[in-house]
């Protein structure tokens, strides 16, 4: 559950980042003596927006071994580290990818993968999920981060979140111009941004996000669906995923960073803003699914 959580904490960072640095050095040109230069403001947008989903998949890997403590399986130390790797091995041939970097941590029972390409992720494991299933639950569980990888999801959810980013901030700025003109109506001493477009900007830029959280929680849920499902045909049967889902939701899954969670085997904050759907749900649609 680790994945997205972790990549929408740092998306945010780096946008409140991008913001500050673009004021500082005078870059929010879309603001003239004329008013708003739409052009100009969707170029800003697309650049804020875009930018920081890009440079947050970009660094989503090193983020991940630094906030999980995980640590990269060179060489093998014991037999279950061996079958891991073993395991990531069958899995990314089978589903056409390069071999990913395999790492443990330790932890409560989860699992998670990233990275910014299909051939050079990451897939990490907990060591509360070694000990509390059984290998062919924990198989399956990594077939479902390898599924994750080879169906692009992190690419994907980048791309969701930077259209998301990108009309938040066109739109708190459309909206707090407007707000900032009906305030200082008559008001031709000033052309510069007032306090209402400032306090009104930031506000929504803070409301828009959580509502463009919902909309990528709720790509992400699908997501999961789809890892499922993948994980079941890697395996060749789906009982395997539905036993380690079963099983998950009678634990108590390990926290993950805020910005991993939506990659991540379990998850979730509240059925809004959830990377991940209930248990019940994922098994019941991997058993509709023939």
């Amino acid at each position: 559950m680790k994945r997205i959580l972790l990549f929408v904490l740092t998306n945010v960072a780096v946008m409140a980042v991008l913001g500050i640095t673009a004021s500082l050095l005078g870059v929010n040109r879309y603001l003239t003596a004329n008013g708003l230069n739409m052009g100009a403001l969707m170029g800003f947008s697309l650049l804020m927006g875009f930018g920081g989903a890009i440079i947050s998949l970009l660094i989503s890997k090193p983020m991940a071994k630094f906030s999980t403590g995980a640590r990269v399986i060179n060489q093998p130390q014991n037999a279950d580290e061996a079958w891991i790797v073993q395991t990531v091995q069958k899995f990314a041939d089978k589903a056409g990818i390069g071999m990913p970097e395999v790492a443990i941590y330790e932890g409560a029972p989860n699992a998670c993968a990233t990275g910014a390409f299909k051939n050079s992720a990451l897939v990490a494991v907990s060591t509360g999920l070694l000990q509390g299933m059984t290998r062919e639950e924990v198989e399956a569980v990594i077939g479902h981060e390898v599924a994750h990888v080879a169906n692009g999801d992190m690419v994907t959810m980048t791309l969701i979140q930077g259209v998301m980013n990108t009309f938040v901030v066109f739109l708190s700025r459309v909206i707090g111009y407007a707000v900032d003109s009906f305030l200082r109506k008559g008001d031709s001493q000033n052309s510069g941004p007032g306090i209402g477009y400032m306090i009104t900007t930031v506000v929504l830029d803070i409301l828009l996000g959580f509502v463009a959280a919902i909309i990528v929680a709720w790509f992400s849920r699908q997501r999961e669906f789809r890892a499922d499902a993948g994980a079941a045909q890697l395996m060749g049967r789906k009982q395997p995923m539905i036993n380690a889902l079963a099983r998950l939701g009678g634990l108590v899954p390990g926290e993950l960073p805020k910005t991993m969670q939506a990659m991540g085997i379990a998850g979730g904050l509240g059925k809004l803003f959830s990377t991940h759907p209930p248990m019940e749900e994922r098994i019941a649609r991997l058993q509709q699914n023939t």
